[in-house]
């Protein structure tokens, strides 16, 4: 009979430790929750997005790291855009290699306080288009500016458009990210969050099209691409909740947040990484990169592969983060 009980037991161990296992990691990995916000009642204009892209894509193509010309083009149209929209602009300028990188910010909001800082990076790499990599996260920056000039904020925030997130500049402090989380350091300012637009224009519907760094995930995720993500280390748990659970009712566009260590595969595949390495809070909102997209660094990431009635709405959910962290006065 004592036998028999230490085989049922050691049977029944795995049936009970197992799901308790993964409800555990889903918990402290996905942040399910019922928070939402209310619809939105503002407007993006998908055509605005699409003219954004192709301006970047096309007109200011390539934009990498050698194409000093073309990269100064994309900082001046981003200024123009950020002073049409009512931003205060300013430029972070900084030299590598004998020449001139541009960080264009515009901000918003009253000058003192804690800030929030919203960020894409405006190069691409090499010869590519760039359109989803990143003209999405641009366009959805300058569309927020205008988002936010019809806004009464109670705290700073600062719009930053980045250069230099590609390689062969990723992962050093030559990043226009890197440049500007180290000046906030440096200058000792106060940083509630950090949000980076990382690929914010591919959607697809079809069976499959998500993939996952670990097959885990599949457990935890749908396995179709018709989602935005807000992707942190376990440390940004508080911050991809609250932006999860302002995105989500903006609009009818999923939010799934996933957080993870930060050694996680893919993780760190942003401009969020920099304000990390300076103990600043941050979360990436990306459409996945290339765990979807496959136009991912090639020549055929365009503006007609993009989805910008979607996008829109991601750019809806990020403004209503925005106010959910700053405050609204209107």
């Amino acid at each position: 009979m004592v036998a028999r009980k230490r085989i049922l037991l050691r049977l029944g161990f795995p049936a009970v430790v197992v799901p308790s296992f993964l409800l555990s990691l889903y918990v402290a990995t996905a942040l399910p929750s019922r928070a939402h916000s209310p619809p939105s009642g503002f407007a993006v204009d998908p055509a605005r997005l699409r003219s954004h892209v192709e301006v970047l894509s096309r007109q200011f193509h390539p934009r990498d790291y050698r194409r000093i010309w073309n990269l100064d083009r994309c900082a001046d149209y981003i200024g123009e855009h950020f002073r049409k929209a009512g931003g205060a602009v300013s430029e972070q300028r900084y030299e590598v290699d004998g020449k001139i990188y541009r960080n264009v910010i515009a901000s918003f909001g009253p000058a003192e306080g804690e800030r929030l800082v919203v960020g894409a990076h405006y190069d691409a790499c090499g010869e590519t288009p760039g359109a989803d990599d990143n003209a999405s996260g641009i366009a959805g920056l300058v569309e927020l500016a205008y988002l936010l000039g019809a806004s009464g904020l109670r705290q700073p925030v600062e719009l930053v458009a980045y250069t230099l997130e590609e390689p062969p500049f990723f992962r050093s402090g030559n990043m226009g990210s890197a440049r500007h989380a180290y000046g906030l350091k440096q200058a000792g300012a106060r940083v509630e969050a950090m949000i980076c637009l990382e690929m914010i224009g591919c959607f697809k519907d079809a069976d499959g099209s998500q993939r996952y760094p670990s097959l885990l995930l599949r457990l935890f995720y749908p396995d179709r691409g018709d989602f935005i993500a807000v992707v942190g280390s376990f440390g940004d748990r508080r911050l991809a909740r609250r932006v999860k659970g302002a995105m989500r009712g903006a609009t009818d566009l999923p939010v799934h947040a996933m957080c993870a260590p930060k050694g996680f595969p893919g993780l760190d595949y942003s401009d969020h990484r920099n304000y990390w390495n300076h103990g600043f809070t941050a979360v990436m909102l990306t459409d996945t990169a290339f765990l979807r997209n496959p136009n991912y660094h090639r020549p055929s990431d365009t503006a007609d592969t993009l989805d910008f009635d979607r996008m829109a709405k991601v750019v809806l959910g990020v403004r209503q983060a925005v106010v959910a962290l700053a405050g609204d006065e209107g």
